[in-house]
């Protein structure tokens, strides 16, 4: 249980985006952990200095769809936290690929806890299990239980609500030893924050074309954003209560949001990235629609001799243009979950950052 100390953590995808924000935040705010394996097939070694006295940091090179590196980095671990995945809604990954590791490597980490006994897995899921869905319907406010036309048709969603359907199964499993099994699941709407890739890559599309910004997207759109400190959070927060009360959050599934505002994905970003001086020019959405299918088509035209994977594609706009916002209510009620970081914090923060990009802005272009 989590009043024992010298629990053993680990966390698939330890050295990615999302698992070093838990990496920090566990040994920020977890009394009961000893040590923090960090499994990923793309290591970071130096993650291992942020050991401390009372908590050793493990980094594990291990490929989650090879389930014997799995089930070795598992052997004598307490608790899983399973954020390992590959996103990618721009065709630039293979749809076989994207299934290995998001479906299979799901598989492989559900058989590692009941292989060697471990009790408890929460499962970084996504929103886009749900949405927002090619329709352009919107979800607004939503929680865990609103009725929602679910339409998947890239590789990555479908892959993520298969694996997500993977982990809740598997709740109440028997483990080895005859104990049971206990998982749920979190979707976080779009993280932001520190080393977020996407974020960085619309500031270096904004470089690479002379400080333009290309504007379309209705103003009136909303998406719920959410910093990655606040996502980490929820997970240990769900980490504790699923030991404590397995029966109440076993098998659940919750909505991860915090404070920070409800805008279009443009307008979020554009807010960290003033200092740049982009120009923004505004086109019609019609013709953001005409260049999302040209797109597509010299994607697949080109296909043979090139990968050319631009981030507006005809998913990738339908995202954009559609508002989805997302409650946090049920967290709230099932483990008191409240947000570590306030938008204040989680904006200073991510503003530091953005600050150590190179200042290429378009007045020097």
């Amino acid at each position: 249980m989590s009043g024992e100390p010298g629990q053993i953590y680990l966390v698939t995808g330890g050295c990615g985006f999302l698992g070093q924000h838990l990496l920090r935040v566990l040994l920020e705010k977890e009394d009961n952990v000893s040590e923090i394996r960090l499994f990923d097939k793309h290591t970071d070694p130096s993650l291992q200095d942020h050991s401390t006295a009372r908590v050793n940091v493990v980094v594990i090179q291990g490929d989650i769809t090879d389930y014997p590196s799995v089930l070795a980095a598992a052997r004598g671990a307490d608790l899983v936290i399973h954020t390992a995945s590959l996103v990618d809604v721009w065709h630039r990954v293979p749809e076989k690929t994207i299934n290995a590791v998001n479906v299979q490597g799901t598989v492989n980490v559900i058989s590692a806890c009941v292989e060697t006994g471990i009790q408890y897995l929460v499962y970084t899921s996504s929103m886009e299990v749900v949405g927002p869905n090619i329709k352009g319907d919107p979800f607004i406010r939503g929680d865990e239980d609103t009725v929602y036309n679910v339409c998947h048709e890239m590789p990555y969603p479908k892959s993520k609500a298969a694996a997500e359907k993977l982990v809740l199964d598997a709740n109440g499993k028997k483990v080895s030893g005859g104990a049971c099994l206990y998982t749920c699941a979190l979707r976080p709407t779009g993280i932001y924050g520190e080393r977020h890739l996407l974020m960085k890559e619309f500031y270096q599309n904004g470089v690479r074309a002379r400080g333009w910004i290309i504007r379309g997207i209705p103003r009136s759109t909303e998406h719920g954003r959410v910093y990655a400190g606040n996502v980490a959070w929820m997970h240990l927060m769900a980490a504790r209560s699923l030991q404590e009360h397995p029966s109440r959050l076993g098998a659940e599934v919750y909505f991860c949001y915090d404070d920070s505002p409800y805008k279009s994905y443009e307008d979020f970003n554009m807010q960290f990235l003033s200092q740049f001086n982009f120009r923004e020019v505004q086109v019609p959405l019609w013709l953001l629609w005409g260049v999302a299918c040209l797109n597509d088509l010299l994607r697949w035209l080109l296909k043979p001799v090139w990968s050319y994977t631009p981030l507006l594609n005809r998913y990738t706009l339908a995202v954009a243009c559609t508002s989805f916002t997302v409650s946090s209510d049920k967290a709230q009620r099932h483990f008191q979950y409240r947000p570590l970081y306030e938008w204040d914090q989680a904006r200073a923060r991510t503003q530091n950052w953005v600050n150590t990009f190179p200042h290429t802005s378009a007045k020097d272009s």
